[in-house]
């Protein structure tokens, strides 16, 4: 549960690829899930936090709040977020990351 919650809310899945950057130039792909919802004014975020996948010897840490709720129709959400991993080997990579709709099944 989360810290102040007394009940669960929902998370999003979401997966990402990173923009390409190091040398030699490569990118990164990521994936997972996010924290339950963290309530703001007006709505809510969620926080991601995730490693990216491993290529040439090395991978970069994902930690980012994303934007509040982006209506997408039936009462249904997604959020969106952009960032700048961790710098490992020299380098960082820039990312874009959007969830998926939560409740995907409507249940």
């Amino acid at each position: 549960m989360g810290k102040n919650n007394k009940c669960q809310t929902h998370v999003h899945e979401f997966l990402g690829t990173t923009k390409i950057a190091g040398h030699p130039l490569h990118n990164h792909r990521f994936a997972g899930v996010s924290g339950q919802e963290i309530p703001i004014p007006n709505g809510h975020i969620h926080a991601i936090d995730v490693n990216s996948d491993f290529t040439i010897g090395h991978l970069h840490e994902i930690s980012i709040l994303t934007g509040p709720q982006i209506p997408v129709g039936g009462g249904r959400h997604v959020h969106f977020a952009m960032g700048i991993s961790t710098e490992n080997r020299g380098h960082v990579h820039e990312f874009i990351v959007a969830t998926m709709i939560e409740n995907p099944d409507g249940y």
